[in-house]
């Protein structure tokens, strides 16, 4: 996962990989001017992203069928199995936690090194001292320093001298990466071991989707790319719930059963966000994925964040050729653009989402 969150914050636009240097897709011309967000009320098609109502709707729907890996014959309402599971969920959402006691806690000091970074300046003897207190961002910094500067004879010791070699970048790409990777575990129950790893790679597709359109909707980009990351979180931790509540059926994937499923995910992920001390911004956007919301009525983080979901899920259904024909019909320039950069780096071994722990 490092290797993938270099590639798309490098200034130089270059990714370190074992074998060597590798050069990131190069940008699509998507010089379009992005209007203000007006919804038809007649086909509910964006003016910006030209994503409508129906296509959003439908495309959510298929990636949750191939989530599941739920066959035609799948329910619509809950089975008793379902039941227990949202039963137990519902409890979770209302209690003081909210589901953020499921997942495992960032170390202390990664907030704080997040908060430092989110500055376009930095002290780098003040990172180094927060850096010193977490052995696991110690051995990664100096690892990846050393790597950085494979010409260099005398491997680097100093963690300030590492944390100048990475720079503001580096540093983002390596926090981030350290954060993110005890949230899947493998070795859990049946839900964790198929879905998981399939929702880290919509949520890793998902932020280089955002950091491509945050460019273009003046949002910070390094914020609407852990927007991407994050939003995921909830469900990927709700399905240890699955596999501790469920008994062993693994037919659970009706529909009502994912739409509520979903609904208590989220929440889970805005509880932990607030943990974590991701920004408002963030927490905002996650939260204004509901149902009850339009794009028109999102902030610029959270109309991102929605195109974003959804061209990573078209990415993934057309990777697995269960796209439907007419679900990109009508992508404004910008999006299809977008489309076609998530499409290439996909293409990349390197780049390739890898789940945190596999």
């Amino acid at each position: 996962m490092l290797t993938w969150l270099r590639s798309f914050f490098s200034s130089q636009g270059r990714a370190i990989s074992g074998s060597g240097d590798m050069v990131v897709p190069p940008a699509v011309d998507v010089t379009v001017s992005v209007v203000e967000n007006k919804t038809d009320a007649d086909t509910g098609v964006v003016n910006a992203y030209g994503i409508s109502w129906m296509q959003r709707n439908e495309v959510t729907a298929d990636f949750t069928h191939w989530l599941f890996d739920a066959n035609d014959e799948a329910g619509i309402f809950v089975t008793p199995a379902e039941k227990r599971v949202l039963e137990e969920l519902g409890r979770i959402v209302e209690s003081p936690q909210s589901g953020s006691n499921l997942v495992r806690r960032l170390p202390g000091v990664l907030p704080q090194l997040l908060q430092s970074l989110r500055s376009d300046t930095f002290s780098g003897a003040a990172l180094a001292r927060m850096i010193s207190h977490d052995v696991v961002l110690v051995a990664e910094v100096l690892r990846l320093a050393n790597h950085t500067s494979h010409g260099v004879k005398e491997a680097m010791t100093s963690i300030e001298h590492a944390v100048l070699v990475l720079g503001q970048s580096g540093l983002r790409q390596l926090i981030s990466g350290v954060a993110f990777k005890p949230i899947i575990d493998l070795k859990s129950g049946h839900f964790t071991r198929s879905i998981a790893p399939r929702l880290w790679q919509q949520s890793e597709q998902c932020a280089l989707a955002n950091r491509l359109l945050a460019e273009h909707e003046h949002v910070n980009a390094f914020e609407a790319f852990l927007a991407g990351l994050i939003q995921n979180v909830g469900l990927i931790t709700s399905l240890r719930v699955l596999d501790q509540v469920a008994e062993g059926d693994t037919t659970l994937g009706s529909a009502s059963f994912c739409n509520t499923l979903i609904e208590h995910a989220r929440n889970f992920s805005c509880s932990i966000a607030r943990e974590w001390q991701f920004s408002e911004a963030i927490t905002t956007a996650i939260e204004e994925q509901g149902s009850k919301y339009n794009l028109a009525s999102m902030s610029p983080m959270g109309r991102i964040l929605s195109s974003g979901d959804f061209l990573s899920k078209v990415q993934l259904l057309e990777a697995h050729q269960l796209l439907r024909a007419d679900a990109t019909s009508s992508l404004s320039p910008l999006a299809s653009a977008c489309l076609q950069q998530l499409g290439q780096a996909a293409l990349m071994p390197e780049v390739a989402a890898v789940p945190p722990g596999a």
